[in-house]
């Protein structure tokens, strides 16, 4: 049976579920920093069990949150010989605009480019929800952060 880990840690809280052949069957959610309490988790899980699999939301987000989150997963990745991929915030929280800085919000223009905007007077901000069974349509091999930092003004 393949055990996936799928993170969530571009916004608080936290989320992290455990998947077996790509059904979710179990789900912690925590607040806090991601650098404290990611390695936590994931040390306990490994205490219980084998995992096959990491995906992880590599951005837009949490500029410093997706970084911590990216070393410690590729590395965990590459210490256990585990694959790894990567899967849009958008693809998690059903394309609502993502906290950015200050009263700025990522959200995708009609061409599926990600752009940076104030939010407009009764627009919807969806929470970020671990899928019930994973889509590998949606993931992808290249893990890199996707930052998406604006210029400097």
């Amino acid at each position: 049976m393949k055990t996936t880990l799928f993170i969530i840690s571009i916004a608080n809280p936290i989320l992290i579920g455990i998947y077996k052949n790509g059904i979710l069957t179990e789900t912690i959610e925590k607040e806090g920093k991601t650098s404290d309490i990611l390695p936590h988790i994931v040390n306990q899980i490994l205490e219980k069990q084998t995992i096959d699999e990491i995906i992880y939301v590599n951005g837009p987000g949490s500029y410093m949150s997706i970084k911590i989150a990216y070393i410690f997963l590729k590395t965990l990745s590459i210490t256990l010989d585990v694959p790894f991929l990567a899967i849009s915030g958008f693809d998690t929280n059903g394309n609502s605009p993502i906290k950015a800085l200050g009263q700025k919000y990522f959200f995708l223009d009609i061409n599926s480019e990600i752009k940076m905007r104030s939010l407009e007077l009764n627009e919807i901000i969806n929470n970020f929800v671990l899928p019930e069974e994973i889509n590998y349509e949606l993931c992808f091999a290249d893990t890199l952060p996707n930052y998406q930092l604006p210029a400097v003004y």
